[in-house]
């Protein structure tokens, strides 16, 4: 008998009793779990001390360490550990205080197989349905805007064409594009029309971990396997079992996790920090970059066998500024998205707005637009957003200037006025601007700034970067 590898389970056995070792080191096996065999507890604890498991079926009568110790050793160093007591001198009593004790089950020796393999199943089960509240949880924040890839011009036609194709697949799709184009949302997408949908969407943004501890959000580690590890700790690649790994910024790993990461995308194995063994994970990875990864093979930055098994597919993103066509139906869902209504009131949006969206540059992307309307939205009456609600990075910077054929015939077009003389004071507009945008952020986070840079959509260097030249900016100084 198999199970899946969603029923597939690490388990400790622990007894005294030579013959049922041997029964347990075969039977549980052809069950479809993987399993550590000991004979006492405290075999049991040096086996806890390397590897992390998801359930232990433990003898209470043994020499030495008491199965009482251990299932208390357990509990309060591995509660993920699921405990199943199992002992052929117990009673209702012992029965009775182990599950108030919060052991999972009770079985009386000799258990038969079947019931051995039912009880695993109920744990097993239990995991995945954890697994599948995290996937909820996922896509009901993802269903707080819009889910839908907006855009009719023919590079966002040609990306949900190409995402409707790969999606079914299990192959490694890289998004390519600048920041705030919106790659998350084209992986939530993938995801959600894959055969994975009811099952996790993880999103690592890989600029944002602090560099020493990369290797174990994403891989996990045991007790004591690091000071400060006080207790085990799955790994965000074993948290997105049976579902999509999304990576953002991937070109931001150091060579040393490239080779971690390449090892796990080559073999399915991951060994959490501190363990000697490792064990299969069934993950799809999706990658995201704003860099040439193929400008970082060339200076030997990116390793070239990691680019060529992450891009299997690759669909690239195209910038704001060149799909202007789009900007006003994504000027609506997104103002949908905030107010959370399925549609807007007529004339919310005015025509004078959206002309000014539409000669913006939008340096920021889809990002940069989000967050100015949201900015028009509580500026406004509610009822119409005008031109005066827009923040003046809109209004008033990075438009499109007029074609000189525009002015009449005879007439010289007075650009001097216009252009050069406000270019310094659009500038610092522009770095006040980003800096309020900032500040807004880290209030809204409590000052934790690996939150802010993640929702900024920013590596957490860059915006220790962007803090530290605001404080030593002229302005800084002068105030």
């Amino acid at each position: 008998m198999t199970s899946s590898a969603s029923s597939k389970l690490r388990v400790l056995f622990v007894d005294d009793e030579a013959p049922i070792r041997e029964v347990m080191r075969i039977e549980l096996p052809r069950m479809g779990h993987e399993v550590m065999i000991c004979e006492d507890g405290q075999a049991a604890i040096t086996a806890l001390g390397k590897h992390t498991y998801d359930a232990a079926i433990i003898d209470l009568k043994m020499p030495g360490l008491s199965g009482w110790d251990l299932f208390a050793h357990i509990k309060s160093n591995y509660p993920e550990t699921e405990v199943i007591i199992s002992t052929g001198h117990g009673s209702m009593e012992d029965a009775i205080q182990a599950l108030r004790k919060g052991a999972y089950d009770f079985l009386p020796k000799p258990s038969k197989l079947a019931v051995i393999a039912s009880v695993l199943q109920r744990v097993a089960d239990k995991r995945a349905l954890t697994h599948k509240t995290i996937a909820l949880e996922t896509r009901l924040k993802a269903v707080e805007g819009n889910p839908d890839i907006v855009g009719v011009t023919p590079s966002m036609q040609r990306v949900k064409k190409l995402i409707e194709r790969i999606a079914p697949t299990d192959s490694a799709v890289l998004i390519l594009g600048e920041t705030g184009t919106g790659k998350e949302l084209v992986a939530r997408r993938v995801h959600d029309l894959s055969l994975r949908a009811n099952m996790p969407f993880v999103a690592v943004n890989c600029g944002a971990l602090p560099a020493n501890l990369v290797e174990s959000e994403l891989f996990g580690h045991r007790k004591g396997a690091f000071t400060g590890a006080d207790t085990p700790r799955k790994g965000l690649i074993e948290v997105a079992n049976g579902g999509t790994l999304f990576l953002d910024e991937l070109g931001e790993l150091d060579k040393a996790m490239q080779v971690k990461l390449l090892r796990f995308l080559e073999s399915g194995e991951v060994r959490r920090l501190g363990e000697n063994e490792s064990f299969h994970v069934d993950v799809r990875v999706v990658c995201a970059t704003n860099r040439n990864l193929q400008t970082m093979v060339d200076k030997d930055i990116f390793r070239e066998d990691l680019f060529f098994r992450v891009n299997t597919f690759e669909i690239l993103l195209p910038p704001l500024r060149e799909r202007r066509e789009d900007i006003a139906d994504l000027a609506r869902a997104l103002i949908c998205r905030h107010l959370k209504r399925p549609s807007l009131p007529p004339g919310m949006l005015s025509p004078e707005v959206v002309e000014l969206l539409k000669n913006h540059e939008w340096n920021g992307n889809v990002r940069e637009l989000a967050n100015a309307l949201e900015h028009a939205v509580i500026m406004s009456d509610g009822e119409t957003i005008t031109p005066a609600d827009l923040p003046l990075t809109v209004t008033q910077k990075n438009r499109r200037p007029r074609p000189a054929a525009a002015a009449d015939e005879g007439h010289a077009v007075e650009a001097a006025p216009v252009v050069v003389a406000p270019v310094v004071e659009q500038a610092k507009t522009l770095r006040e601007m980003e800096l309020e945008m900032i500040q807004r952020v880290l209030e809204k986070h409590h000052g934790d700034k690996p939150r802010a840079a993640l929702e900024l959509g920013i590596a957490l260097k860059t915006l220790y970067n962007k803090l530290n030249q605001s404080q030593n900016s002229p302005q800084a100084e002068a105030g």
